[in-house]
């Protein structure tokens, strides 16, 4: 098999790859999303309520993990926690494919001469850039999978309806709404995920504690996933805001008027803790997303001969 068949396969097994994870995973991401838009200038609102309103804390519907997916489930059903699952898979087939496929190719060009591996400083630049990449292309998808999980009621729409409403609406520039925040979670994600699975697996097998195979995998993959749950948290919030609100005639949000704005704003209503809403979906999400991610990924690398990340 040729090196640039070899490229082929790692950009193809990236996307297959996450694109079975986010299947799997999707209806936490739906919760995680319902988490992070819930009691959006909640105390700001209730400090300075509008005339003739009565003051006082808005309600919260999702209290937590497990009742907001028994509430979803009991006012939707099933199809509830699966919104935007369209939407997930387009995204992962661009974003991931590009991200997953770039990162060898990106890593390698930054081995200096005569470097056996490349050390943890390298991975993490290889990384981020694979991801900011991605993420720039793919952004229309991922705006149309935050507005289709932020959908409650039964008139919801598909991912082409909404897309077209976006861009009858707002045109293209519409469709990027969020690509700066975007972008930034991905370039944390990708920079804490996939070298913190790298190199600690590379830690883990030259220790002579583990050897390659699914043990490994599994335990360098978990890891990975708590890296990158946390760090990403504070980002994903604010990204979510942003690009489910909507958007006045100027083109300027009526919530946000930017992702600083958004971030200023949670900041000053609901503190450091308002950031790390829906941590604990994020981290059931990227917790099994990245383990099942690294498992298949290993398995098509290994049945098509191609070494181990």
């Amino acid at each position: 098999m040729s090196a640039d068949q070899h490229k082929a396969l790692g950009f193809a097994f990236g996307g297959v790859s996450c694109m079975a994870a986010a299947f799997v995973t999707h209806p936490v991401d739906t919760i995680k999303v319902r988490l992070q838009l819930q009691g959006e200038l909640a105390k700001r609102t209730a400090a300075h309520p509008p005339a003739g309103a009565a003051a006082g804390p808005a309600p919260i519907k999702y209290k937590g993990f497990i009742r907001g997916l028994l509430t979803i489930m009991r006012d939707e059903g099933v199809a509830g926690v699966y919104k935007g699952l369209s939407a997930s898979l387009l995204r992962e087939g661009t974003y991931s494919t590009l991200r997953m496929g770039l990162y060898e190719p990106f890593k390698h060009a930054l081995r200096s001469e005569g470097e056996q591996r490349e050390p943890l400083w390298k991975k993490v630049v290889a990384a981020g850039g694979s991801g900011m990449i991605g993420s720039a292309v793919a952004n229309p998808t991922d705006l149309i999978k935050v507005r289709m999980q932020a959908q409650t009621s039964e008139l919801s729409q598909g991912a082409l309806a909404i897309g077209m409403d976006i861009w009858r609406k707002e045109g293209l520039r519409g469709l990027y709404r969020g690509v700066g925040p975007t972008t930034q979670r991905a370039i944390v994600l990708c920079a804490s995920q996939l070298p913190s699975y790298d190199h600690s697996k590379r830690l883990l097998l030259e220790s002579g504690y583990m050897s390659e195979g699914i043990l490994a995998h599994f335990v360098c993959s978990m890891f990975a996933g708590l890296v990158c749950a946390t760090a990403t948290s504070p980002i994903d919030t604010i990204k979510s805001r942003y690009m489910n609100q909507k958007f006045g005639p100027d083109g300027v949000g009526l919530k946000y008027s930017s992702a600083l704005d958004c971030f200023q704003k949670t900041m000053q209503t609901e503190g450091v803790r308002g950031l790390f809403k829906g941590w604990l979906p994020q981290w059931m999400r990227l917790g099994p997303h990245t383990i099942i991610t690294f498992l298949i990924l290993e398995q098509l690398r290994s049945i098509a001969g191609i070494q181990p990340v």
